[in-house]
């Protein structure tokens, strides 16, 4: 019934994505940022119970949902599990976006490009050039993928109903949300207490990530250049620690360029002129537009192979 489930809401979400989904995940943004002002003193301590407090009661609701309706029949059990992931999951929201910036690429409308880009992943793309505007998709399109889609079908599969789905995108949600200071910024008293309030958050994502962020990895080097991925996974992945996206990020980039042979990372140029230096990820060329589509191919088989193993595990549980 979990794969059905995954089918039917990939189905619908590449037939329409309603905008209505996302105001799911501002309800629990807001939510979240209610218990920080009420509960945020600058400990561990309140900040484990603040996340806590955010991650149990949608879980537990979702949870309890989905087995009343599916003691009264399986057939309402999987529509709670279809509706979960078509709110929860968005392979549609990272391909799209990418289509966006690859049509207006192909049309050398660099300003248009730059736009997509920002409405993507926020920031500044000002001075940003199409090879810049082209790595910078692929890797916020890799760490996507992964957020929003394998990430979420893993814990789908692992605990019952939709639980695991709800937990992970609640835990990833709520890192984003309490997360600690950007780089580059000057650290303050109030920028201090958020980063210790917010670390319980931060440690649950990283455990939530540690296996399905790896069979993503490996993954990507399956359905790409096997070597080169697992090569640069082993000797690159350590270096984007202190990136945005963390170890996490790393380990997907790196495997996802040395999979498509392009090198991530790397220096970018910024408003003030100061070269934004990042650690130099993958192997080959140069990220140019056209790597655009690859990088989205990659996607799309990787999820094939997932979908493929799912199948296997269903009919393995099936078989008497």
């Amino acid at each position: 019934m979990s794969l059905l489930a995954i089918l039917v809401a990939l189905a619908l979400e590449q037939w329409r994505a309603f905008e209505w989904r996302a105001g799911v995940e501002r309800t629990f943004v807001r939510y979240t940022r209610s218990l920080e002002r009420k509960l945020n003193d600058g400990t561990r301590q309140h900040g484990a119970f603040a996340a806590a407090a955010a991650v149990v009661p949608p879980v537990l609701v979702a949870t309890l949902a989905w087995w009343l309706v599916d003691a009264v029949h399986w057939g309402l059990g999987l529509l709670v599990n279809v509706v979960a992931l078509y709110f929860l999951m968005g392979f549609r929201r990272f391909s799209h976006a990418i289509s966006a910036i690859v049509a207006a690429l192909a049309a050398a409308d660099l300003p248009a490009a730059r736009r997509a880009l920002v409405a993507w992943r926020g920031g500044s793309a000002a001075d940003l050039g199409s090879s810049e505007i082209a790595r910078l998709a692929i890797e916020r399109g890799l760490v996507d993928a992964y957020r929003q889609v394998f990430a979420v079908l893993f814990w789908f599969v692992m605990l019952p109903g939709p639980a695991g789905a709800v937990l992970y995108r609640a835990a990833a949600l709520l890192a984003e949300e309490w997360k600690g200071p950007v780089p580059g910024v000057d650290a303050s008293p109030l920028v201090e207490s958020r980063v210790e309030f917010g670390r319980p958050a931060r440690a649950l994502l990283a455990a939530l990530d540690w296996i399905p962020v790896r069979l993503t990895a490996l993954s990507f080097a399956i359905v790409g250049d096997f070597e080169d991925a697992v090569a640069c996974w082993r000797s690159q992945a350590a270096r984007w620690a202190a990136q945005e996206g963390g170890a996490a990020a790393g380990i997907l980039l790196a495997a996802g360029g040395g999979a498509l042979g392009v090198q991530l990372g790397g220096v970018l140029p910024t408003l003030t002129g100061d070269p934004d230096v990042r650690p130099d990820l993958g192997v080959g060329e140069p990220v140019e537009p056209e790597v655009l589509p690859s990088a989205v191919g990659l996607v799309w088989r990787a999820l094939v192979l997932w979908l493929l193993l799912i199948l296997l595990l269903t009919l393995a549980n099936l078989a008497p």
